[in-house]
């Protein structure tokens, strides 16, 4: 019995540190060494569960390619039970421009294949809960779940319309979004509560914390924590937040620990280079959350 099963999501980030953002049309710009890490959203999860001690499994379509060869041996060495099929069209990448203050803008290349689908095999494990990356063959594993395992899933920065995400949207339990896109960041989580499965919807907002909405309250703001450290690189904070939030809820917390826990674990993301290079530890978790 797994923990956390992860579904989807693995890629490789090239990271570049620009003087600023967004970049001014140059013909160059020299920068300091650009770095191909292990990123995108589903990698991160898995990656901050395992670190926090959660027995994971992580499922995934990537290129057989020098690509997906980093994910594979950089999940071994942090200890990912991985498992993988080929996509015909390679493994997913992912351009980060990082500015001076850590903030960061992605250029994402999906490498999806229409109809391809993850094979039933390596995703039909026993786990106490599944989180759902919003790759496109993601969708169709929902069908197979039980209907008493609870789910989750990331919406990033969905606008609130896009079809894209709403199946993703309306059939798990457990919704994270951004308030990037968002016109009206409380509207869209009572539309997500009201049309879909959802018991909670958790929407983050950077240095300005999280709104938090379940269907036995209204939505409630909960701060930021604090940054142990001078922001660096803010790719992968968002993730950082959902296993820290899972950490607390499969240890049975309440939801507002739940979010206090995710928002230490993406403060610490903010703190180091690359996206997923050094997610925080259940010992150093519990240190901030007790001290704190």
């Amino acid at each position: 019995m797994y923990d956390v099963l992860v579904i989807g999501g693995a890629g490789v980030d090239s990271t570049v540190y620009v003087p600023e953002l967004p970049l001014p049309y140059a013909d160059t710009y020299a920068v300091p060494p650009v770095v191909d890490r292990i990123g995108n959203t589903g990698s991160g999860v898995a990656l901050g569960c395992t670190a926090l001690g959660l027995r994971t499994r992580f499922a995934d379509l990537i290129g057989d390619d020098p690509q997906g060869r980093l994910i594979r041996e950089h999940l071994a060495a942090k200890g990912v039970d991985f498992v993988w099929a080929p996509s015909a069209a390679g493994t997913r990448r992912s351009v980060l421009l990082v500015g001076p203050d850590g903030r960061r803008t992605s250029l994402f290349d999906p490498r999806g294949v229409p109809g391809e689908v993850l094979p039933r095999e390596l995703y039909l494990r026993p786990a106490r809960h599944v989180h759902v990356s919003i790759t496109d063959f993601s969708r169709h594993v929902y069908a197979d779940l039980p209907d008493d395992v609870p789910t989750s899933t990331d919406l990033h920065d969905w606008d609130g319309s896009s079809d894209y995400h709403k199946d993703f949207a309306y059939r798990s339990g457990l919704v994270f979004l951004s308030a990037t896109a968002l016109a009206d960041p409380a509207a869209t989580m009572r539309h997500i509560l009201a049309n879909g499965r959802a018991h909670t919807v958790v929407c983050t907002d950077g240095p300005r914390g999280c709104l938090v909405l379940t269907r036995d309250a209204d939505v409630r703001a909960f701060p930021a924590a604090p940054l142990p450290g001078p922001v660096v690189d803010s790719n992968g904070a968002g993730d950082a937040f959902v296993s820290g939030f899972l950490y607390g809820l499969l240890r049975g917390e309440p939801v507002q620990e739940c979010v206090r826990l995710g928002s230490i674990a993406g403060a610490h993301a903010c703190v180091s280079e690359g996206t997923h290079e050094n997610p925080i530890t259940e010992p150093v978790l519990r240190a901030r959350a007790a001290s704190s």
